[in-house]
């Protein structure tokens, strides 16, 4: 029974705290948060102790490993104490907003041989995987695009744009690491455009965009095409399509359920979509965990690394990059890949 601490109550930590509780060989070993009336919520719903630091969880001889889910300005720091103090980590993305941060995570961590795994959770979507499992077995022929659609429901509050380090490091990273999944080699140039739709004087303020395109290219010419907005008025939008040389594959978005209505003036009417990241991708949170207790107690290869979320963020920066000087970037100008 792998004993895991979540350190973080917010919306994200609470979710994982229940689907560690729900695993069948997984044990809820206790929560932290700086709040504390968050930590004291958490710890009483599932009957677990309530650390009073982060330092005491690290040091706690009775948590196996660790699952981070504060806010991002604390990662790099605790990924590196988790490592110190021997401890296998799960780790909310991005590691950091600053990339020189995340190079010098990497040099105190290296050498190590503990699993540090990051929570690119679309990665265990089912089905963006049963797409992807259709790609490799030559279903589609040679993959040749890649279309993903990523669009929020509406505007997240200001306060936390305004310290989300942008929608390249914030929400399009995600999608920069399923592009890297899909794609299986590594992007070469980075083409990104742009606007400001949805809010345009609070995109102005934080020097941001709402509304972007992405276009990811690979040494042999295989294109990811990455479209995002901050706000779509018909719900979470998600989809994901694999084109090829003998056909396409799509992993279309969920909807609250599977009925359609077919009416005298409307057809093939779809149940809403379904409302946001935790109900969307519930499966594949809980997929995640599934993977995560696997990988330490069963040492299975670990699928999605310290090293992925490197190099999202390396993808993150180039985007932006390209949108201030109006050109392809080539990923070596960000950092050494």
């Amino acid at each position: 029974m792998l004993r895991i601490a979540v350190l973080g109550c917010g919306r994200i930590g609470v979710m994982h705290a229940a689907n560690v509780c729900a695993h069948p060989r997984a044990q809820l070993a206790g929560v932290y948060d700086i709040n504390s009336t968050a930590a004291e919520n958490c710890g009483k719903v599932h009957g677990v102790r309530v650390f009073q630091s982060a330092d005491e969880v690290f040091a706690s001889p009775e948590v196996d490993a660790v699952l981070i889910a504060t806010a991002t300005s604390t990662h790099s720091d605790y990924i590196e104490a988790a490592v110190e103090a021997g401890k296998p980590v799960l780790c909310e993305k991005p590691i950091d907003l600053d990339l020189k941060r995340v190079e010098l995570c990497k040099s105190r961590i290296a050498g190590t041989d503990l699993p540090i795994m990051l929570g690119f959770v679309r990665r265990f979507d089912p089905g963006h995987r049963a797409a992807r499992q259709a790609m490799l077995s030559g279903e589609i022929g040679e993959l040749h695009q890649i279309v993903i659609t990523s669009r929020d429901p509406g505007m997240a509050p200001d306060t936390y744009i305004e310290a989300s380090g942008g929608i390249f490091r914030d929400m399009t990273i995600h999608d920069f690491d399923l592009a890297r999944f899909m794609l299986g080699e590594e992007v070469e140039t980075v083409s990104a455009m742009g606007s400001r739709l949805v809010d345009p004087a609070l995109m102005e303020k934080c020097n941001d965009y709402d509304t972007v395109v992405a276009v990811l290219v690979t040494k042999s010419g295989k294109q990811a095409i990455i479209t995002n907005s901050r706000e779509a008025a018909y719900g979470y939008d998600q989809r994901v399509e694999l084109f090829g040389s003998k056909g396409m594959v799509i992993s279309e978005n969920r909807h609250e359920n599977h009925v359609t209505k077919h009416l005298r003036h409307a057809t093939n009417v779809a149940s809403p979509l379904l409302n946001f990241f935790i109900e969307r991708y519930e499966d594949a949170f809980k997929a995640e965990i599934g993977h995560f207790v696997d990988v330490v107690e069963d040492g299975a290869p670990l699928e999605v690394g310290f090293e992925d979320g490197r190099l999202a963020l390396i993808l993150a920066e180039a985007a932006f990059t390209s949108i201030e000087e109006g050109r392809a970037v080539r990923i070596g100008e960000t950092a050494r890949s």
